[in-house]
């Protein structure tokens, strides 16, 4: 059964309302997580607490449980001179920085016009209702390691080089 500090293994496919498909995880690529430490949306996890292998759902998780709502302030126009002298800026590039002391923001250039380069911080989701289709196609106890580490090792999961 799917409950915190479980290690829980996925196929899924994530579709917008529109129905396009923005992400998948096959049975034969699946993905991995450690249920209960935030590393999917909130919505999702809390549809599958309790699950057992072999479940299959829809869930429809609203953005407030998703990547949350846009928020405006994270959309900014950054002159060029902020960025490092001779730095290539183009659509589509991100980097961080720090917005507030100990917070750092991951921002994506959506347009250069000249000395202006508008960025968004927001997630590439927010706002949007996700649609997943969900198998639980494995449940099991973490490694030492991965408990330690905080994270899934192995097929699905995160890899160590």
């Amino acid at each position: 059964m799917i409950k915190e500090g479980t290690v829980v293994t996925l196929a899924y496919r994530l579709t917008n309302p529109a129905g396009e498909e923005l992400d998948v995880a096959t049975a034969a690529e699946p993905f991995a997580y450690l249920h209960g430490t935030g590393q999917i949306v909130t919505g999702l996890e809390s549809a599958l607490e309790g699950a057992l292998v072999g479940t299959k759902k829809k869930v429809v998780v609203s953005p407030e449980d998703g990547y949350g709502e846009v928020e405006d302030h994270l959309r900014m126009n950054v002159k060029r001179s902020a960025f490092p002298p001779g730095q290539s800026l183009d659509v589509g590039m991100r980097f961080a920085a720090e917005v507030q002391p100990g917070e750092h923001v991951v921002f994506m250039i959506t347009e250069v016009k000249g000395d202006d380069i508008f960025v968004d911080g927001n997630h590439p989701l927010a706002g949007e209702t996700l649609h997943f289709d969900v198998e639980v196609l494995g449940i099991r106890e973490p490694t030492a390691e991965e408990l330690s580490h905080g994270h899934v090792h192995g097929p699905g999961g995160h890899h160590h080089d």
